[in-house]
C-alpha cells in the first residue's frame, strides 16, 4: 500500500488498488480496515514508537532535537501531498480520531512530559507547564508553518522555534498569575 501511495496520494488509492496488489480480493481488506482512512491509519501510524530525544543537558536543545523529529515527519512528501485530507477524515471519524490521539498524539505528548521533566529537574523552569500546551506550540508550529502558510523550512526554522518556545517558557509569569 506504501506503493500506492507514493503513486497517487490518498484520493487515488482504493480498496479495489490495494486487493488487486495485494493479490486478494477486497473482501480480505475490508475485513481488516472498515474504511479507506482505517487502512492507511494502520500502515503509516499503527507500530510507530516514538521516544524522546537523548538528554542534551538543555531544555532548548531537547526542544530543537524533538521539533526536528515532527519537522522531519511531516516533511515526507506523501505526507506533505495527503495530511490536509487525512485531517478531513479525521474530523469526519471521531473513532479514527480518538485513535489517532492515542497513539501517535500520545506518544508525542510523552516525549514532551519527559523533556519538560528533565528541564525541570535541571532546575531551568520557573514551573512546570502543561505538557499538552508545549506540545501544541511545537506541533503547531511546524504544522502552521508548512500546510497552512505552505512555507518551505529553512535550515534556521527548528532553532528558531526551539529558542522561541524555550524563552517563553524560561519567561516570568504573567502579571496576572502573580498574587
Amino acid at each position: 500500500m506504501h506503493e500506492l501511495l507514493a503513486e497517487g496520494g490518498y484520493p487515488a488509492l482504493t480498496m479495489d488498488a490495494v486487493a488487486a496488489r495485494a493479490g486478494v480480493g477486497k473482501a480480505a481488506i475490508y475485513r481488516r480496515h472498515a474504511s479507506k482512512a482505517e487502512m492507511v491509519f494502520a500502515v503509516t501510524v499503527h507500530g510507530l514508537e516514538l521516544q524522546a530525544p537523548p538528554d542534551t543537558g538543555a531544555l532548548r536543545t531537547d526542544l530543537e532535537a524533538a521539533l526536528a523529529d515532527i519537522h522531519t515527519r511531516l516533511d515526507a512528501p506523501a505526507i506533505m501531498r495527503d495530511a490536509p485530507l487525512f485531517i478531513a477524515e479525521l474530523g469526519a471519524n471521531p473513532e479514527l480520531s480518538q485513535r489517532f490521539r492515542d497513539t501517535l498524539m500520545a506518544a508525542e505528548l510523552a516525549c514532551v512530559v519527559e523533556i519538560l521533566g528533565r528541564a525541570a529537574a535541571r532546575g531551568e523552569l520557573r514551573e512546570r507547564p502543561d505538557p499538552a500546551q508545549v506540545h501544541s506550540l511545537m506541533l503547531g508550529a511546524v504544522f502552521a508553518w508548512r500546510f497552512m502558510l505552505r512555507r518551505d523550512p529553512t535550515p534556521a526554522l527548528v532553532p528558531d522555534l526551539a529558542d522561541l518556545i524555550t524563552r517563553g517558557l524560561a519567561a516570568e509569569p504573567r502579571s496576572s498569575d502573580v498574587p
